[in-house]
């Protein structure tokens, strides 16, 4: 895969480990990154664990229709 750059790359793995995190723990990766990058801004920086995908209240994706 190509980023572009080395920073580039290190950014799409973090944004890939988010999405991979929140299909883990059962979120819909779009809701999830909606919700986490309507908040962090006004969000205080002791507390980004908040939006760790295990502390986020969103509705959980049924595994029975998912399809991969």
């Amino acid at each position: 895969m190509f980023a572009g750059s080395d920073a580039g790359g290190e950014r799409a793995a973090a944004v890939y480990c988010l999405i991979g995190s929140a299909k883990l723990n059962g979120l819909d990766p779009e809701a999830y990154l909606f919700y986490v990058l309507s908040y962090i801004a006004d969000h205080p920086v002791n507390r980004i664990a908040d939006f760790l995908p295990w502390n986020v209240a969103l509705p959980r994706i049924n595994s029975t229709s998912e399809s991969n």
